[in-house]
């Protein structure tokens, strides 16, 4: 039986998203929360970027030490050979590759302006997906950006010279979030059925129907047989309107009618992370979670009308489709209002030491406690905000990694 996977591309998509960004230690956390939640595949970052070229080989040294478990990481590049080259001279140990290239005709007259044609396009990315296979790279995805707005005949031989070049998946982007829920599962199920090789959906916001366009395109190549990919970002994050939400397009899959127990789930989701990964990331984007936001909003499982209250205290499934327990809630958040030591980037030894030791995080001696101490100052001036508990246990366990994480140097 076909199954729904999900990738995750917070990391490469929603940090493109115009005036909020992550630092690369907010980064590596994100890719550590999808492992704690099951995911399959981080998309992690752009491999010909420099600035990200210590982040990428540290977390690829993360994963290659099981700190990731099953988690996969994988780049986002232009579905050219000189961004294959570049990879793979930066990042060499990288394992799994996404290669994009625009298969639309406004893409093709209005962004290429000439230099590229429909013919040229899959000789281009032909040529990368090969050249991604012989460097090296153990699974190759291929996007057609803007799929949504390309006719259906090219797209189709687009994606059949992807799979012959050595592609695992095709990813259909519907970039611009142009697409429906009837026209996607129309498209997905004849491009499924035509290339029969598992297909990612990358869906946008533009419409507000990115949640129902990403599960109807899953659902559709299942129905066609084969496995679907689904691209999420935490809390919707993304450009412009934004992505398909990480916990909305699981809480459809696992409750929406006529989907739950037809369609299958990849089964190491572990939802109870929801509340941990969606709190952390509206802190480092600065971005607040909307108080109607899916499962975790502060109203998601909010009554006050009389006749909803009375009918959720008799039964919570009068007015509640899951459980607030499914998404990691209920536990009492304390919040101190006491005397409180923090760490900054100006701190001292003595208050450090007194945060961690209420972490239960212990120094061998004190050279060690001032290394990690040093760490943290940096890693504070690095995220330009105060690290939360997730952040210093990071420093403190893997702080060789952290130091190469947090190390950047423009190119001279």
């Amino acid at each position: 039986m076909p199954k729904i996977y999900l990738i995750d591309v917070t990391n490469r998509d929603g940090v493109q998203t115009s005036r909020i960004c992550l630092s690369k230690l907010q980064k590596t956390i994100i890719n550590l929360y999808d492992s704690q939640m099951g995911i399959f595949q981080s998309e992690f970052g752009f491999p010909v970027t420099h600035h990200e070229t210590n982040y990428l080989n540290a977390n690829i040294e993360l994963a290659e030490k099981g700190v990731f478990g099953d988690l996969r990481l994988s780049g986002w590049i232009r579905a050219i050979e000189e961004d294959v080259e570049e990879t793979f001279k930066h990042v060499p140990r990288i394992k799994y590759l996404n290669l994009s290239i625009s298969t639309s005709d406004q893409m093709i007259m209005h962004k290429f302006k000439g230099k590229l044609d429909h013919d040229s396009i899959i000789s281009e990315m032909t040529d990368a997906v090969k050249l991604a296979r012989k460097k090296g790279a153990l699974a190759v995805g291929v996007n057609a950006e803007d799929a949504s707005r390309t006719g259906m005949d090219y797209l189709i031989r687009f994606a059949q010279a992807a799979r012959d070049a050595g592609a695992d998946r095709v990813r259909y982007c519907d970039t611009l979030g142009y697409d429906t829920p009837v026209t996607i599962y129309n498209r997905i199920k004849q491009l499924a059925e035509a290339v029969k090789c598992p297909i990612e959906l990358h869906c946008h916001n533009d419409l507000g129907l990115v949640v129902a366009n990403s599960v109807m395109g899953a659902l559709a190549a299942n129905d066609a047989g084969v496995d679907a990919y689904i691209n999420t970002c935490v809390n919707g994050i993304g450009e412009r309107a934004g992505n398909a939400d990480l916990v909305a397009v699981i809480l459809a899959i696992k409750h929406g009618s006529g989907i739950e127990g037809k369609y299958q789930l990849d089964e190491k989701i572990n939802l109870k992370m929801a509340w941990k990964i969606c709190k952390y990331a509206s802190y480092a984007f600065g971005v607040p979670i909307p108080i109607n936001q899916p499962g975790v909003g502060s109203n998601a499982f909010a009554h006050e009308s009389g006749i909803h209250a009375d009918g959720a205290l008799k039964d919570r499934r009068n007015y509640e489709l899951y459980e607030y327990e499914e998404l990691g809630r209920g536990e009492p958040e304390v919040i101190e209002t006491g005397r409180q030591i923090t760490v900054g980037e100006y701190s001292g030894i003595k208050g450090f030491r007194n945060v961690y030791d209420k972490m239960e995080i212990a120094f061998k001696d004190d050279a060690e406690a001032s290394r990690i101490l040093e760490l943290a100052r940096y890693a504070n001036v690095h995220n330009q905000k105060p690290l939360v508990d997730e952040e210093m246990k990071f420093i403190a366990q893997h702080s060789d990694i952290a130091r190469k994480i947090m190390t950047m140097a423009p190119l001279s």
